[in-house]
């Protein structure tokens, strides 16, 4: 899968299709295969980068497809189940709905029919219990089946079985309880489907039916299809002579080994290549792959290096990583894994990564490259059941949409069967991931010997008080002159350097000896309080990096002395009333300091403001003696009678000339030269006749 992480922005600079997240990206695969002879490990790469694992021990070869013979030993009406011996350690369990024969279990064909014995779960079909009669009807204790084993066994649970055979080849799988044929769902093409159903019509059985499987429709003909079915038919002809003629428990048919099974479901053209690191394994695998796929053959690589395989390629830093709880994202945050019985949760945080925009962009960037790691990590840990995600709350709802659709398209190349819900408020998404084998970290580890699988053990404090405690039980009523505790040797130190005083009161008080002594073999919890002598030669107590403080015991012990409390509460009280004033005079001092140098800044801009308008001052009286110098440069300058008179007439006949030039602006326009000749004929009119004959003469 390509690194996504590397290229978050945003939505609309992402480029990314959430349908279908690994569109527009080429990933290169490649299958890895480690085989010794004690186990084989098989390492799945995409783009330089695991993205499964698979793991077989030889001493304890994986049963899942195996064909048995069984006995019923018990049958459970209140858990609609039976117990079926099958030969191993452990009784198989079959349920009810795995051994009824009904429509579901004809007409209800799920995707994963094809994928192999890895994904026969289906065969427990989603209906209700009524639909199945009681468990009790249709078994009895002593009654031997056909069954074959669809989940191996989990922790301390048995292989799960069921009573629908599957046979599957390389095109096909045969199921003797179908009835029909058809064709996987996976395979999308009209055509394709079409022309396969009418090649596999032809071949129909008395004994079954079959299911094209997904790698049929890269270009299979009717012959390679054909020699399938004469295989297939033969298997199941043989398994069922096999059956009448042996008794339960028994093993029928053996499935392929590990890297058979991994060859035949991944190795395809979208493989570049398969690298071995085993002579012999290669050799087998040749063989099979002659048989399987002829065309395949050339992708085969024998490794011959010096490095070892897994070494050369980092598998196996990838491995010691799967079992980490916390996983680091790209961006800086990171996610928490945490698998219990019942569930496993996933808490995705942000880390050291702060964003660079908006809260809601830098959560929504998280939560998408989460999802990312989340898919792969789920692939490469193997985990199974339900599953819870917590991811970082988001207030869009067009945000959470984002990152659940892009989840959704990236669980889709997961060959386990998914079911995811939609995110809720809270934030969370369930899901529940198919689980056919056991996980990375149940396969690779045990219970902590030291914690018990509880992930934590006591305090060294802690398992010191209890030691005083038993002490204090078993003095009362001890006749010996001595008491003996053995301890782990820390908790020895602890109770030697800071409970010394107690225990030495206590001596005093019951008049008995007490020897504490640490023995490197003990549980850091376990205690041995007894009053004979231990035996053997303990081993010196390891030094304990603390510092002995004699007088001041963990937990105030009663063998302090009153007096020593009380001058060493006293002293530290007075060290206390020493520090806290010590801190107020440094407050007082930033105090006076901050005043001192708010005055003194005040002082300046003061000063500075006085400067400046002297400043202005200056230059307003430069520009005002500017201005006089102005005016006296304009006035001329007369030196004798006879040119001031010559002065005043240029003066007199300037101003004539202005008032001409006034009077020709001020003269009226026509329309009111008009409307004024009027006003005055009006007048002449209105006035006396001797006014106008006198006038007139």
């Amino acid at each position: 899968m390509a690194e996504l992480g590397s290229v978050f922005s945003s939505e609309a600079t992402l480029g990314l299709d959430f349908d279908d997240p690994l569109k527009g990206f080429e990933v290169s695969k490649e299958i890895l295969i480690n085989a010794t002879p004690q186990e084989t490990r098989i390492a799945l790469v995409q783009d330089k980068r695991v993205s499964e694992f698979f793991f077989e021990r030889n001493a304890d070869k994986g049963i899942i497809g195996n064909i048995y013979k069984g006995k019923v030993v018990r049958v459970l009406p209140g858990m609609q189940a039976a117990f079926v011996d099958i030969g191993h350690e452990r009784a198989a369990f079959l349920y009810a709905g795995d051994f009824y024969k009904s429509k579901h279990n004809v007409e209800d064909l799920d995707d994963e029919e094809e994928e192999g014995f890895e994904h026969q779960e289906h065969r427990r079909r989603r209906r209700g219990y009524e639909e199945v009669p009681p468990i009790a009807e249709l078994v009895r204790e002593g009654q031997e089946l056909l069954v074959q084993v669809a989940k191996g066994p989990i922790g301390t649970k048995g292989a799960r079985l069921t009573c629908h055979i599957s046979l599957p080849g390389r095109n096909l799988v045969f199921m003797p309880t179908l009835k029909h044929n058809g064709v996987s769902r996976k395979i999308e093409s009209y055509d394709q489907r079409r022309r396969l159903k009418k090649i596999i019509d032809n071949y129909r059985s008395r004994e079954g039916g079959f299911i094209v499987r997904t790698a049929a429709s890269s270009g299979s003909t009717e012959k390679l299809i054909k020699s399938d079915v004469d295989y297939l038919l033969n298997l199941w002809k043989k398994i069922g002579r096999k059956f009448q003629s042996t008794s339960a428990p028994q093993l029928l048919h053996y499935d392929l080994d590990l890297t058979t099974r991994v060859i035949r479901d991944f190795l395809d053209d979208e493989i570049e290549r398969l690298i071995i690191d085993s002579p012999l394994e290669h050799r087998k695998v040749l063989r099979f792959i002659r048989n399987f796929n002829p065309e395949l053959r050339d992708k085969v690589e024998l490794y011959e290096d010096g490095i070892p395989l897994f070494d050369r390629f980092h598998i196996e830093q990838e491995i010691n990583r799967a079992l980490s709880k916390r996983v680091w994202l790209k961006s800086g945050g990171y996610l928490i894994i945490e698998t219990t019985e019942a569930l496993t949760s996933i808490d995705v945080n942000t880390g050291r990564f702060v964003g660079k925009k908006t809260l809601e962009e830098t959560i929504l960037k998280t939560n998408l490259e989460a999802a990312e790691e989340i898919v792969k990590q789920l692939r490469l840990r193997n985990i199974g059941g339900i599953i819870i995600i917590d991811f970082i709350d988001m207030e869009k709802d067009s945000s959470k949409e984002q990152v659940y659709r892009f989840l959704e398209g990236l669980l889709r190349e997961d060959k386990s069967k998914t079911t995811i819900l939609k995110i809720s408020n809270l934030g969370l998404v369930e899901m529940t991931r198919k689980r056919s084998r056991e996980s990375v970290v149940r396969y690779l580890t045990e219970q902590c010997p030291t914690c018990e699988g509880r992930g934590f053990v006591k305090s060294r404090v802690a398992v010191a008080h209890q030691v005083l405690r038993d002490i204090r039980r078993e003095l009362p009523a001890l006749q010996e002159e001595h008491l003996y505790v053995t301890v782990h040797p820390e908790v020895a130190t602890l109770l030697k350097n800071f409970e010394e005083d107690t225990v030495v009161s206590l001596e005093k008080q019951y008049q008995i000896g007490i020897k504490i002594t640490g023995d490197p073999s003990f549980h850091l919890e376990q205690i041995s309080v007894t009053s004979a002598a231990p035996k053997g030669k303990l081993a010196q107590l390891p030094p304990l990096h603390l510092p002995k403080k004699k007088g001041a015991p963990v937990g105030g012990g009663k063998g302090a002395s009153v007096l020593d409390d009380d001058e060493n509460d006293e002293a530290e009280y007075r060290a206390d009333l020493q520090a806290i004033q010590k801190a107020k005079d440094a407050r007082l001092a930033a105090a006076q300091a901050a005043e001192l140098a708010a005055a003194a800044k005040k002082s300046e801009l003061e000063q500075s403001l006085a400067a400046e308008a002297q400043q202005q001052q200056v230059i307003g009286e430069a520009a005002d003696g500017n201005d006089s110098e102005e005016a006296d440069l304009d006035a001329p300058v007369i030196r004798s009678k006879e040119e001031a008179v010559q002065k005043e007439t240029e003066w007199t006949s300037s101003d004539d000339d202005d008032s001409e030039v006034d009077d020709k602006e001020s003269a009226p326009s026509p329309l009111e030269q008009q409307s004024a000749n009027d006003e005055k004929k009006e007048e002449a009119e209105d006035s006396p006749p001797e006014v106008t004959t006198k006038t007139a003469q």
